[in-house]
């Protein structure tokens, strides 16, 4: 299982550089998306390594949940969840800005960076990477 468990927490590194790359170049909607998505493999990396069967979902609310109901603390609030939730679905599809409410600017994007970075670390740390 820690094989496995590499593979994604590889493929969760990769989306944090990709944000940090798209951050430098002003393009803050990628930014977004791939932050989202190395906070969702890094906790299905966790989930993979601690052998811990979670259902198919981007939901990293849900991902949390199940880390939490098997007494593994990843530090990302409910409010970090719903924002990073927020951001999912309307990255993937060509409806204007991946937040509901207003277009991502340098701030957001650096909350987010911030909050996928810490949620890797973390999890470099359980499997032992």
């Amino acid at each position: 299982m820690k094989e496995e468990a590499e593979i994604w927490l590889d493929y969760s590194k990769e989306n944090l550089q990709s944000s940090e790359i798209l951050f430098e170049s002003h393009l803050y909607n990628p930014c977004l998306q791939n932050a989202q998505q190395a906070i969702e493999k890094a906790l299905k990396a966790v989930l993979i390594f601690k052998r811990i069967p979670f259902k198919r979902t981007h939901d990293v609310f849900e991902l949390n949940k199940e880390l939490l109901k098997n007494e593994i603390t990843i530090d990302i609030s409910e409010d970090e969840c719903d924002l990073i939730n927020s951001i999912y679905l309307p990255s993937k599809y060509p409806l204007g800005s991946v937040l509901p409410d207003f277009d991502p600017d340098i701030q957001i994007c650096l909350e987010v960076m911030s909050i996928a970075s810490r949620v890797f670390q973390q999890a470099e740390i359980i499997i032992d990477f």
